[in-house]
């Protein structure tokens, strides 16, 4: 039997590695779903902002310039790729957009391993976050839940941002008609340029809050995009709301998948098999839960109205 505290806490961690998730799916449904442009170095900006958080640290030893490093440096990353490459894209094919970010990210993951060499970095926690507290009676680490919290907070954000200011009016005019947009004095190509410095922001941010719980290495973002991109399929291309829902989906699904799938199979299997099958199946889940979406609902659960 499975006790409610063990439920409880996994769930937890399924919130907290879907806050994550929507960091990075944020990001990139503004720069894929409203620029109709496919990035597949978004896991690098991430990666960046973790290798940033960590050399400021080693070099400062603060926490806090590490922090800010990640989120202004992968800021700053994204404004110089979006105006010497990306820029240069917007008009191509979808395919141009695959081939040349996908040899960014090649480029990045072997720059860091030429730079910083192939020896994994840790981030600490930080002091005030390094302990836990009681949520309903459940031992929680205090750093996962203030993950959990800034996710929460950034999602709020960004809902207000898209749905409450003039910025993300002309966003979501832009992403209907952009030369309509254009023709009425908005100037496309800074509010391009601002998007996706904002999607590498928020990248970096995601890359600097997971620091402390995962190794910072060359390619860590390699595996966390493709569940990216399974997040806002689900959700919809183009939704800020609908990626911040499908990133919850997807890291409860995950995380209770791996956590209590090898338990159930041992329900009616050898235990050796069910050890073997449960990580198996757990791992196929995410991708099951997206076809059956697709297969119900082509263009994601929350896709936006474009009519």
């Amino acid at each position: 039997m499975l006790s409610a505290m063990l439920v409880f806490s996994q769930l937890l961690n399924g919130l907290q590695y879907g806050v994550l998730l929507f960091l990075l799916a944020a990001g990139l449904t503004l720069v894929f779903g409203i620029m109709s442009f496919v990035n597949l170095a978004h896991g690098a900006l991430y990666m960046m902002g973790a290798y940033f958080a960590a050399l400021t640290f080693k070099h400062t030893e603060s926490l806090t310039l590490a922090f800010a490093a990640a989120v202004f440096g992968s800021i700053l990353l994204g404004i110089v790729l979006e105006r010497l490459a990306v820029s240069k894209l917007y008009s191509r094919d979808h395919l141009d957009h695959v081939l040349v970010t996908f040899g960014l990210v090649l480029f990045f993951n072997e720059a860091v391993q030429i730079l910083w060499g192939t020896q994994p970095y840790f981030l600490p926690v930080p002091g005030w976050l390094d302990s836990t507290i009681s949520i309903f009676g459940v031992t929680y680490p205090a750093y996962r839940f203030a993950i959990i919290v800034v996710g929460l907070l950034v999602a709020v954000g960004a809902h207000a941002l898209i749905h409450r200011t003039r910025l993300g009016m002309l966003i979501r005019a832009g992403s209907v008609n952009p030369r309509m947009v254009g023709a009425l004095g908005v100037n496309i190509k800074f509010l391009n340029a601002l998007l996706f410095a904002l999607g590498a922001g928020l990248a970096g941010l995601a890359g600097v809050m997971a620091s402390p719980i995962l190794a910072i290495q060359s390619g860590m973002g390699d595996h966390v995009l493709i569940t990216t991109l399974v997040v806002i399929v689900i959700g919809g291309i183009g939704s800020v709301s609908g990626a911040f829902y499908a990133a919850l989906i997807v890291g409860v699904v995950d995380t209770m998948g791996r956590a209590f799938l090898p338990l159930i199979f041992r329900g009616f299997m050898e235990r050796d098999l069910a050890n073997a099958a449960g990580p198996a199946v757990a791992s196929m889940l995410i991708y099951v839960l997206m076809a059956v979406v697709l297969a119900m609902r082509p263009h994601g659960l929350f896709a936006p109205n474009r009519g």
